[in-house]
């Protein structure tokens, strides 16, 4: 029997509405956890959702975001409770669909500055930093390094007198030697420069060091104290009290580091309004760009910025980037924030500074805390690419035409989560191949279709955490542990966790990930099914089928459907792009949908089944509305007819897709 390209939609349709991470209520409510993902196969991991908006998709740098959501900035206290893995390092595609979850491995532990890292050898590689324990003074975090395989390479620890690892920058430097931090030391000093002879008090000195990321030595060392005085900084009210004991005024705020070819450092100091060039040599300040005593004449101010950066040119002029956050938690300086990149003149006199390009923050709004600004490489590798801008709260980021033109944008749904920063790396370039393998469950169900004849489903999920090569999978079911696989079915991996039906009751089976020429990447652990709990309560007892004595896949395409695959997957990509427009539109297209599934189990089950049917579908629609309005993902399947018919018409779908 041939399908119409209407039946094809609808199957498409259906078996995206079970399987995909989306959000149908309205509104989203944190009480019910639905801005988190949920995930058959891994239910440990429940990562933040994004909102993700597309304004020119031609225009986008295809590729993979890094970022670190967090809920509270500090460390937590320990807990008995569970807790879902949701904080922590995490990499989604483009389009927000997750690729990879590291809260599990840190145990939701806060994991700041997450980067891809493409300035060590040929292969991409990580950097983040592990805040430090709460509480616990032998626990002062880390810079951290990881490979593709997500496992790590390098642990750079405090080696120093310091308390604990900065939460601000670890870089790491060209050929992975070296890295970058941000230090911040607490000492007593004499409130002199102030006006206030005599007085003394507890200041917190900004500073960096470049660590060997072998060792952990330090190898350079600089401390604001003998180079910014305290009456530099802008984040002081005259008569101010201030602080005796520690942690102590900070009055310069260090948030970002650089290197260039020369040996020198680029600091920025967020309380003082100054970025700061450092001699690499005796580790005086060459130059200031900003706050009140800049060297350069500018034609533009900023405020509270963060995330100072060289940017290569090629006429070898002196370029930055920055984010200009233009406020604070208490103050604002301009109507709205914005990325700024800058050339500056140090041959002339004075030296100058001048925007060369400014990119404005989107919705319009202040990002008061924290940030950061990436130039994307061309993939043409001519001529300027696109920027990446991190505006942090709640993770909101940006990506921008080298024109100033807004291509996307995104934030997660719930404002309970932040990204101190957030990075884009093309997916050309990255080949994460996680070195657990797949995770697989699959479902049993039964139904009664007459007295004598039982017919059972089975319903496999399957996920790689990490994986992103993976194109295809395939499914497999052996009648014993120790027996030959038997290929049941094939879906195309569409988002983070995929899910197919066959029929049968299928007790051993696996699944294999596909790269897309077809090549094996990993197979699953071989797993059984999980049957209902309420099976030996009903008094059913079914025993498994043996797969290779079920029926071939073959046999449910006709001729005519194997001359309209390519429509059927022309159709799909139809309803993948309809199906991301519906919006709140979702819960009335599922009542439709399930009134044309009482019309297509009807011409398979008989017109004797039609009304029974139809008072089934119309429980379950309304329970799924239910269930939408709460923010449940899954739509518990029926143990009745239709999953029978449903596995059907799914397995024919999928096998004239493949």
């Amino acid at each position: 029997m041939s399908s119409s390209p209407f039946l094809s939609l609808f199957l498409r349709f259906s078996a995206l509405f079970f399987c995909c991470n989306v959000v149908l209520a309205a509104e989203v409510d944190v009480a019910t956890g639905n801005d988190l993902m949920s995930f058959v196969t891994r239910p440990d991991i429940k990562a933040p959702r994004y909102e993700v908006i597309i304004h020119d998709p031609e225009s986008m740098t295809s590729g993979y975001w890094f970022a670190a959501p967090y809920s509270v900035i500090d460390p937590e206290a320990p807990t008995r409770k569970w807790m879902p893995c949701q904080v922590g390092p995490h990499i989604y595609d483009g389009n927000g669909t997750l690729i990879w979850s590291g809260a599990c491995v840190f145990e939701n532990r806060n994991v700041f500055d997450f980067r891809p890292l493409t300035n060590i050898d040929d292969e991409v590689h990580m950097s983040f930093i592990l805040q430090h324990a709460y509480r616990d003074d032998s626990v002062k975090g880390s810079g951290m390094i990881y490979d593709q395989n997500y496992e790590h390479e390098k642990i750079v620890g405090v080696t120093n007198d310091l308390s604990a690892f900065n939460m601000h920058e670890f870089k790491v430097l060209d050929g992975g030697k070296t890295a970058l931090a941000c230090t911040y030391r607490t000492e007593n000093v004499d409130f002199a420069d102030l006006g206030r002879p005599g007085e003394t008090g507890v200041v917190l000195m900004g500073g960096f060091e470049e660590i060997d990321t072998a060792t952990g030595k330090v190898l350079f060392e600089w401390s604001s104290r003998d180079h910014i005085s305290l009456n530099d900084s802008t984040f002081m009210v005259p008569g101010m009290e201030l602080p005796h004991d520690a942690p102590g005024w900070d009055y310069v705020h260090v948030n970002s580091v650089d290197k260039n070819a020369n040996g020198d450092y680029l600091l920025s100091a967020r309380f003082t309004d100054t970025i700061y060039l450092i001699s690499g040599q005796d580790g005086h300040i060459i130059w200031r760009l900003g706050g009140e005593h800049s060297d350069f004449d500018q034609d533009f101010g900023f405020y509270r910025q963060h995330h100072a950066q060289f940017v290569p040119s090629d006429d070898g002029e002196t370029v930055i980037s920055f984010l200009n956050n233009a406020s604070d938690e208490g103050s604002q300086q301009d109507l709205l924030s914005t990325a700024l990149i800058v050339k500056l003149d140090t041959t002339s006199s004075p030296m100058t500074a001048r925007v060369v390009k400014r990119f404005e923050r989107p919705d319009g709004e202040l990002t008061r805390l924290r940030g950061s600004v990436q130039i994307l490489s061309n993939p043409g590798g001519k001529g300027d690419g696109n920027v990446f801008v991190g505006w942090s709260e709640q993770g909101y980021h940006s990506e921008f035409s080298p024109s100033g033109q807004c291509v996307m944008e995104a934030r997660f749904l719930s404002p309970r989560f932040s990204s101190y920063r957030t990075f884009k790396l093309p997916n050309n370039n990255f080949h994460g191949r996680p070195s657990e393998p797949p995770a697989v469950k699959s479902f049993v169900y039964a139904s009664a279709i007459s007295p004598t004849v039982i017919s059972t489903v089975t319903v496999f999920y399957v996920s790689w955490n990490g994986a992103t090569d993976v194109a295809s999978w395939n499914f497999y079911a052996q009648a014993q542990d120790s027996s030959a696989r038997v290929l049941v079915g094939n879906v195309r991996k569409t988002d983070f966790e995929s899910m197919f039906m066959a029929d049968g009751y299928l007790d051993w089976i696996s699944a294999e990930a596909l790269d897309s020429n077809g090549n094996t990447l990993a197979w699953s652990e071989v797993q059984r099914s999980i049957l209902p709990e309420n099976w030996s309560q009903s008094g059913l007892s079914i025993k498994p089928d043996d797969p290779s004595e079920l029926p071939s896949l073959d046999d449910y395409i006709d001729d005519d459907d194997d001359e309209s695959v390519d429509g059927v997957e022309d159709e799909e990509d139809s309803s993948y792009g309809i199906f991301g427009g519906l919006g709140g539109f979702l819960v009335f297209l599922l009542l439709v949908a399930c009134s044309v599934t009482g019309v297509a189990v009807d011409v398979w089950l008989g017109q004797t089944q039609k009304t029974k049917l139809d008072r089934k579908l119309n429980a379950e629609a309304d329970a799924a509305v239910s269930r939408s309005e709460r923010g449940e993902r899954y739509i518990q399947l029926p143990l009745d007819e239709e999953v029978y018919a449903l596995s059907d018409m799914s397995r024919r779908n999928s096998t004239a897709s493949k």
